[in-house]
């Protein structure tokens, strides 16, 4: 039984380093939108149902799916993802928010070591927790700041002009705000797809073809 102990662990280890010594070079804007979408919408619902396991869980298999992070880099950039929205959850105001922003550099700081598309670590980091605050304290920002934060993230990943992501960052808001006053999740999984989609399109095509409609960001 040592023997075997033992040997389970050397196979673990080998695991474990070929993961994190491996190089992975993909292209952000190669993903499938509507799987991105579905486990998005997954996770949004472990989230508010407070089931942390759950959450991870899809987290990690996100990862792998959208950036092709191997399995136990996929862990420890969700643990990261984890960490910084329990400490912005317990926070009060900005200070204390900035308090999750380590976690999210070295969180896109995972996803930018695996990607062929360069862009800046703490300066999208930085964008991540700017929504998040502008969504929790969103009573005290002018209507439409919400979908600029989401489009000013996008643009920053991809190298894009903001304008060029008022689409897919209008239809997320939504989602999230559907969310906040108890909207139904059928419905917010569809924003969320159309969402993934819209952005999908804008990044490997130009245009966000399978919506019409161009909302004005404020």
């Amino acid at each position: 039984m040592r023997r075997v102990a033992a040997a389970a662990a050397a196979m673990l280890a080998v695991w474990v380093i070929h993961d994190f010594a491996r190089s992975v070079d993909h292209d952000l804007r190669e993903f499938d939108a509507h799987e991105v979408a579905r486990l998005e919408t997954a996770m949004w619902r472990s989230y508010y149902d407070g089931d942390r396991f759950q959450l991870f869980a899809e987290m990690s298999t996100l990862l792998r799916r959208q950036f092709q992070l191997p399995f136990w880099r996929s862990c420890l950039t969700a643990y990261h993802a984890a960490r910084s929205a329990v400490i912005f959850q317990r926070g009060r105001d900005r200070g204390e928010y900035l308090r999750a922003l380590p976690d999210l550099v070295d969180y896109y700081g995972q996803i930018h070591r695996a990607s062929a598309t360069p862009f800046d670590v703490q300066r999208v980091a930085q964008l991540e927790l700017e929504w998040w605050i502008v969504h929790r304290q969103r009573d005290r920002y002018a209507p439409g700041a919400l979908q600029l934060a989401l489009a000013e993230l996008d643009a920053a990943i991809y190298g894009r002009p903001v304008l060029d992501f008022a689409v897919p960052a209008r239809l997320r808001a939504q989602a999230m705000l559907l969310r906040d006053t108890g909207g139904d999740w059928d419905r917010i999984a569809d924003l969320l797809d159309r969402s993934w989609a819209a952005l999908y399109d804008i990044v490997n095509s130009g245009e966000a073809r399978a919506i019409a409609a161009e909302p004005r960001i404020r």
